[in-house]
């Protein structure tokens, strides 16, 4: 049985305006947080790209400050768990030697997705050192590229680390599939070399030429944090800005031409939906090369599998691409380097059980979960299929849940689960030995599928 695909986002609505009463505490590579198991960094990756050498400094921390394990998160990110208190001196020099931390006093707001597969469907993928360069997407638009220009714009920019570390840059080449993750500032590749430029979930956005895509995402940026200022209720979004001071197209489009940026509004967009990369190989990029997307079960990589990904890119000449779902995308890999990535332990087919599972942290990470959720979702995985994707969570936050509607959602309750699913009773206090037949039951119904 084939595992259905994530579904398209449906947006969030607000009533009352958010009032922050603290400040931002995401954590970053320097700002550690402190967890059950220890201590947790974070480390931005704009564009979710990756050297080789900066994909081997990431294992060798893991091993020698963290647990042995490197999680990714869903804005494409990097996570080392289990890190020892007074650790943060000797992993921000590590990383700073792989270029990993540009600009510190940024590192904390380079949240930039990327369009995971742009240059690489059908296209040839060889001669990209670190996954960057290279064709464009569909439309023209070289996803990666702007990402990392922008990247560049945003750590040269004093002003900009005081954004939260939530803000949200997407930058699409068309197809929709990372402007669909709820960003604070969208590009979008269009037809003849040209993009769009959307602030929070308007319905309308701004179109200018390509190249001037990262320097109007900068300004956008500035826009927010002016309003942010003026509303002085620290928001951390878009979405979390008053109704009087949200931010309008028209006041956008006269601060890109004050930068002398030429822009238009676009009003009522048809904005596009694409299913993330499926595990497999992708494309082509040469008669004796592909593209591969590797699926690490619940996104948790050890340090060891990760060093097979890493030479798995070195071999094929490529970098790595951290997607936005927790997988990794290989530009460039040779022939045999499916089998030796799978024999690692990890995901490549695409009718997988993990293509469409995710759970948060749950025990022993998480000092307010009420259940080991990746050990129960490991042990009924095989057993447990359905076309409807599902989530596991420790308790009620409900932490990393999937956006949309068509999910099945599991709850810890302390005396078991709670399920709950589309079109379906709750259920409360689902033991284990019944959690199984429950959950394929509640990821099978006719339907919600059918739809």
């Amino acid at each position: 049985m084939l595992a259905a695909m994530p579904q398209p986002p449906s947006p969030a609505s607000r009533d009352e305006p958010v009032i922050r009463e603290r400040g931002d505490a995401c954590p970053g590579a320097l700002r550690l947080h402190a967890a059950d198991d220890g201590f947790l960094a974070r480390v931005r990756l704009p564009g979710g790209l990756l050297t080789v050498r900066q994909a081997s400094v990431l294992a060798l921390a893991a091993d020698r400050f963290g647990d042995g394990h490197l999680e990714l998160t869903s804005r494409g990110n990097v996570q080392l768990r289990g890190l020892a208190d007074g650790c943060g001196g000797g992993l921000a020099e590590l990383l700073d030697g792989a270029g990993l931390l540009p600009a510190p006093s940024h590192e904390r707001v380079r949240n930039i997705v990327a369009t995971p597969m742009s240059g690489l469907d059908g296209a040839d993928g060889a001669d990209r050192p670190d996954g960057a360069d290279g064709p464009a997407g569909p439309d023209g638009l070289d996803a990666p590229a702007l990402a990392m220009e922008f990247d560049r714009l945003l750590c040269a920019s004093p002003w900009a680390a005081g954004l939260s570390g939530r803000f949200l840059f997407a930058f699409d080449d068309g197809r929709g599939d990372v402007a669909s993750l709820g960003p604070d500032v969208t590009v979008l590749g269009r037809a003849a070399g040209r993009a769009l430029v959307r602030l929070g979930r308007a319905a309308d956005a701004v179109e200018l030429a390509g190249p001037d895509a990262p320097p109007a995402a900068l300004a956008a940026a500035r826009y927010f944090l002016d309003a942010a200022a003026e509303a002085g209720t620290q928001a951390w979004r878009v979405s979390e800005l008053p109704a009087e001071h949200a931010l309008r197209t028209a006041e956008f489009v006269r601060r890109l031409e004050d930068a002398g940026i030429a822009a238009h509004a676009v009003g009522a967009v048809d904005w596009p939906y694409a299913a993330p990369p499926r595990p497999g190989p992708h494309g082509a990029g040469g008669r004796d090369r592909a593209t591969l997307c590797v699926l690490p079960p619940l996104g948790r990589v050890g340090s060891a599998q990760w060093r097979v990904l890493a030479q798995v890119a070195e071999e094929g000449g490529g970098g790595l691409r951290v997607t936005p779902w927790r997988s990794v995308i290989l530009p460039s890999v040779k022939t045999d380097a499916p089998a030796r990535v799978e024999d690692a332990g990890l995901v490549i087919a695409p009718d997988s059980p993990w293509e469409t599972v995710t759970a948060c942290t749950g025990r022993p990470g998480c000092a307010k979960s009420l259940a080991d959720v990746r050990a129960d979702a490991r042990a009924v995985a095989d057993r447990a299929r359905g076309p409807l994707p599902v989530h596991w969570s420790g308790c009620e936050r409900r932490c990393g849940h999937p956006r949309g509607a068509a999910w099945v959602d599991l709850v810890a309750t302390g005396a078991g689960y709670r399920i709950t699913a589309p079109g379906r009773p709750v259920r409360h206090d689902v033991r284990p030995p019944e959690l199984a037949a429950a959950l394929a039951d509640a990821r099978n119904d006719p339907d919600v599928v059918k739809k």
